[in-house]
Protein backbone atom coordinates (compact mmCIF):
# COMPACT_ATOMS: atom_id res chain seq x y z
CA UNK A 1 0.00 0.00 0.00
CA UNK A 2 2.84 2.34 0.87
CA UNK A 3 4.86 1.46 -2.64
CA UNK A 4 1.17 2.69 -4.22
CA UNK A 5 0.62 5.99 -2.13
CA UNK A 6 3.52 8.10 -3.63
CA UNK A 7 3.05 7.48 -7.25
CA UNK A 8 -0.91 8.32 -6.58
CA UNK A 9 -0.20 11.86 -4.62
CA UNK A 10 2.28 12.52 -7.81
CA UNK A 11 -0.47 11.62 -10.43
CA UNK A 12 -3.41 13.64 -8.10
CA UNK A 13 -1.07 16.61 -8.02
CA UNK A 14 -0.57 16.60 -11.76
CA UNK A 15 -4.26 16.59 -12.32
CA UNK A 16 -4.74 19.54 -9.55
CA UNK A 17 -5.88 22.79 -11.31
CA UNK A 18 -3.01 25.39 -11.16
CA UNK A 19 -3.14 28.90 -10.45
CA UNK A 20 -3.46 31.02 -12.89
CA UNK A 21 -1.22 34.44 -12.94
CA UNK A 22 -3.89 36.93 -11.97
CA UNK A 23 -2.34 40.45 -14.07
CA UNK A 24 -4.24 43.74 -13.63
CA UNK A 25 -3.97 46.40 -16.27
CA UNK A 26 -4.65 49.70 -14.53
CA UNK A 27 -5.25 52.82 -16.55
CA UNK A 28 -7.41 55.13 -18.43
CA UNK A 29 -10.29 54.42 -21.07
CA UNK A 30 -7.70 53.46 -23.49
CA UNK A 31 -7.91 50.49 -20.88
CA UNK A 32 -11.41 50.23 -19.99
CA UNK A 33 -11.77 49.80 -24.13
CA UNK A 34 -9.22 47.46 -23.84
CA UNK A 35 -11.62 44.47 -22.50
CA UNK A 36 -14.14 44.71 -24.93
CA UNK A 37 -13.71 42.63 -28.61
CA UNK A 38 -11.17 43.74 -29.90
CA UNK A 39 -9.56 45.54 -27.33
CA UNK A 40 -5.76 45.11 -26.40
CA UNK A 41 -6.41 43.09 -23.55
CA UNK A 42 -8.95 40.79 -25.30
CA UNK A 43 -6.48 40.16 -27.89
CA UNK A 44 -3.75 39.39 -25.39
CA UNK A 45 -6.05 36.55 -23.58
CA UNK A 46 -6.86 35.49 -27.39
CA UNK A 47 -2.59 35.50 -28.41
CA UNK A 48 -2.49 33.56 -25.09
CA UNK A 49 -4.63 31.00 -25.62
CA UNK A 50 -3.37 30.87 -29.31
CA UNK A 51 0.49 29.74 -27.82
CA UNK A 52 -1.18 26.99 -25.34
CA UNK A 53 -1.42 29.71 -22.27
CA UNK A 54 -4.92 29.32 -21.76
CA UNK A 55 -4.82 27.65 -17.97
CA UNK A 56 -1.30 30.17 -16.73
CA UNK A 57 -3.34 33.59 -17.20
CA UNK A 58 -6.24 35.44 -16.11
CA UNK A 59 -6.39 38.73 -17.49
CA UNK A 60 -8.59 41.91 -15.49
CA UNK A 61 -9.12 45.36 -17.05
CA UNK A 62 -8.86 48.30 -14.22
CA UNK A 63 -9.55 51.13 -16.29
CA UNK A 64 -11.54 54.22 -16.21
CA UNK A 65 -11.79 56.84 -18.28
CA UNK A 66 -10.69 60.41 -17.91
CA UNK A 67 -7.95 58.89 -14.98
CA UNK A 68 -4.97 60.62 -14.36
CA UNK A 69 -2.02 59.35 -12.36
CA UNK A 70 -3.77 60.02 -9.12
CA UNK A 71 -6.83 58.79 -10.01
CA UNK A 72 -4.99 55.56 -10.43
CA UNK A 73 -3.41 56.38 -6.62
CA UNK A 74 -6.67 56.94 -4.72
CA UNK A 75 -8.25 54.01 -6.14
CA UNK A 76 -5.77 51.41 -6.67
CA UNK A 77 -6.77 49.90 -2.91
CA UNK A 78 -10.16 48.81 -4.49
CA UNK A 79 -9.40 48.56 -7.86
CA UNK A 80 -5.68 46.41 -7.63
CA UNK A 81 -4.65 45.80 -4.21
CA UNK A 82 -7.92 44.14 -2.73
CA UNK A 83 -7.97 41.68 -6.01
CA UNK A 84 -4.93 40.47 -5.35
CA UNK A 85 -3.10 40.26 -8.28
CA UNK A 86 0.51 38.59 -9.15
CA UNK A 87 1.17 41.44 -11.88
CA UNK A 88 -0.08 45.15 -12.65
CA UNK A 89 0.30 46.67 -15.49
CA UNK A 90 0.28 50.06 -15.49
CA UNK A 91 -0.60 52.21 -18.62
CA UNK A 92 -1.22 55.75 -18.00
CA UNK A 93 -0.07 59.51 -18.91
CA UNK A 94 -2.39 60.73 -21.67
CA UNK A 95 -4.99 62.44 -19.37
CA UNK A 96 -2.14 63.98 -17.50
CA UNK A 97 -0.91 66.11 -20.67
CA UNK A 98 -4.11 65.75 -22.63
CA UNK A 99 -6.04 67.71 -20.19
CA UNK A 100 -3.81 70.53 -19.15
CA UNK A 101 -4.87 72.39 -22.49
CA UNK A 102 -8.02 70.58 -23.10
CA UNK A 103 -9.78 70.99 -19.38
CA UNK A 104 -6.53 72.68 -17.30
CA UNK A 105 -6.91 69.71 -15.22
CA UNK A 106 -3.58 67.64 -16.17
CA UNK A 107 -0.85 66.71 -13.81
CA UNK A 108 2.59 69.01 -13.42
CA UNK A 109 5.43 66.39 -14.36
CA UNK A 110 7.07 66.45 -10.70
CA UNK A 111 3.14 65.24 -9.22
CA UNK A 112 3.46 62.87 -11.90
CA UNK A 113 6.63 60.96 -10.97
CA UNK A 114 5.79 61.33 -7.32
CA UNK A 115 2.36 60.02 -7.70
CA UNK A 116 3.94 56.95 -10.14
CA UNK A 117 6.53 56.22 -7.34
CA UNK A 118 3.77 55.93 -4.52
CA UNK A 119 1.75 53.59 -6.44
CA UNK A 120 5.15 51.38 -7.10
CA UNK A 121 5.70 51.34 -3.78
CA UNK A 122 2.46 50.10 -2.63
CA UNK A 123 2.74 47.62 -4.93
CA UNK A 124 5.88 46.11 -4.38
CA UNK A 125 5.26 46.15 -0.89
CA UNK A 126 2.92 43.57 -1.81
CA UNK A 127 5.60 41.69 -3.92
CA UNK A 128 3.90 42.37 -7.03
CA UNK A 129 5.38 41.89 -10.23
CA UNK A 130 4.98 45.56 -12.05
CA UNK A 131 5.28 46.69 -15.72
CA UNK A 132 5.31 50.05 -16.79
CA UNK A 133 4.08 51.82 -20.16
CA UNK A 134 4.74 55.05 -21.75
CA UNK A 135 1.84 56.83 -23.03
CA UNK A 136 1.91 56.22 -26.90
CA UNK A 137 0.31 59.63 -28.39
CA UNK A 138 -1.57 62.18 -28.71
CA UNK A 139 -1.87 62.50 -32.13
CA UNK A 140 -0.06 60.51 -34.82
CA UNK A 141 1.97 63.32 -37.38
CA UNK A 142 6.35 62.06 -37.30
CA UNK A 143 7.33 65.50 -37.10
CA UNK A 144 6.52 66.51 -33.48
CA UNK A 145 4.11 68.84 -34.80
CA UNK A 146 1.38 67.06 -32.18
CA UNK A 147 0.70 70.39 -30.16
CA UNK A 148 0.93 68.06 -26.99
CA UNK A 149 4.16 65.99 -28.31
CA UNK A 150 6.56 67.78 -26.62
CA UNK A 151 5.02 66.76 -22.90
CA UNK A 152 4.24 63.41 -24.23
CA UNK A 153 8.36 62.91 -24.66
CA UNK A 154 8.83 64.50 -21.02
CA UNK A 155 6.26 62.31 -19.33
CA UNK A 156 7.64 59.12 -21.16
CA UNK A 157 11.30 59.93 -20.23
CA UNK A 158 9.88 60.20 -16.59
CA UNK A 159 8.34 56.75 -17.11
CA UNK A 160 11.71 55.12 -18.62
CA UNK A 161 13.58 56.96 -15.94
CA UNK A 162 11.30 55.44 -12.44
CA UNK A 163 11.65 51.93 -14.88
CA UNK A 164 15.30 52.07 -14.72
CA UNK A 165 15.42 53.46 -11.02
CA UNK A 166 13.19 50.57 -9.67
CA UNK A 167 14.31 48.08 -12.19
CA UNK A 168 10.91 47.39 -13.32
CA UNK A 169 10.24 46.02 -17.21
CA UNK A 170 9.12 48.89 -19.81
CA UNK A 171 7.01 48.23 -22.69
CA UNK A 172 7.69 51.06 -24.61
CA UNK A 173 4.64 51.98 -26.55
CA UNK A 174 5.75 55.84 -27.45
CA UNK A 175 8.18 54.78 -28.94
CA UNK A 176 6.72 52.05 -30.87
CA UNK A 177 3.99 53.97 -32.15
CA UNK A 178 6.31 56.39 -33.34
CA UNK A 179 8.57 53.85 -35.30
CA UNK A 180 5.72 52.41 -37.14
CA UNK A 181 3.91 55.49 -38.05
CA UNK A 182 7.30 56.63 -39.72
CA UNK A 183 7.00 53.31 -42.17
CA UNK A 184 3.17 53.57 -42.45
CA UNK A 185 2.11 57.37 -42.04
CA UNK A 186 3.81 58.68 -45.37
CA UNK A 187 1.55 61.82 -45.60
CA UNK A 188 1.76 62.75 -41.89
CA UNK A 189 -1.82 61.94 -40.73
CA UNK A 190 -2.74 62.83 -37.09
CA UNK A 191 -4.66 60.10 -37.33
CA UNK A 192 -6.06 57.39 -38.36
CA UNK A 193 -3.01 54.85 -38.36
CA UNK A 194 -3.19 53.48 -35.11
CA UNK A 195 -5.85 55.81 -33.78
CA UNK A 196 -9.67 57.18 -34.54
CA UNK A 197 -9.39 60.05 -32.60
CA UNK A 198 -5.42 60.93 -32.22
CA UNK A 199 -5.90 59.00 -28.81
CA UNK A 200 -7.88 55.81 -28.74
CA UNK A 201 -6.44 52.40 -30.56
CA UNK A 202 -8.22 51.37 -33.72
CA UNK A 203 -7.62 48.09 -34.68
CA UNK A 204 -4.26 48.13 -35.79
CA UNK A 205 -3.62 50.60 -32.40
CA UNK A 206 -4.74 48.00 -30.03
CA UNK A 207 -2.76 44.73 -31.70
CA UNK A 208 -0.04 46.95 -31.40
CA UNK A 209 -0.22 47.40 -27.97
CA UNK A 210 -1.38 43.66 -27.20
CA UNK A 211 2.15 42.80 -29.26
CA UNK A 212 4.40 44.85 -26.86
CA UNK A 213 2.57 44.03 -23.76
CA UNK A 214 2.78 40.58 -24.23
CA UNK A 215 6.12 40.62 -25.16
CA UNK A 216 6.82 42.04 -21.91
CA UNK A 217 4.49 39.92 -19.62
CA UNK A 218 6.14 36.65 -21.17
CA UNK A 219 9.24 37.92 -20.40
Amino acid sequence: MKRLLFPLLVISFAFMPQKKTKIIFFGDSITQAGMQPGGYIARIDSMSKKEGFSDKYEFIGAGIGGNKIYDLYLRMEDDVLAKNPDMVIIYIGVNDVWHKTSAGTGTDADKFEKFYQAIINKLKAKNIKIILCTPAVIGEKTDFSNPQDGDMNQYSNIIRSIAAKNSLPLADLRKAFLHYNLKNNSENKDRGILTSDRVHLNAKGNQLVADEMWKVIKQ
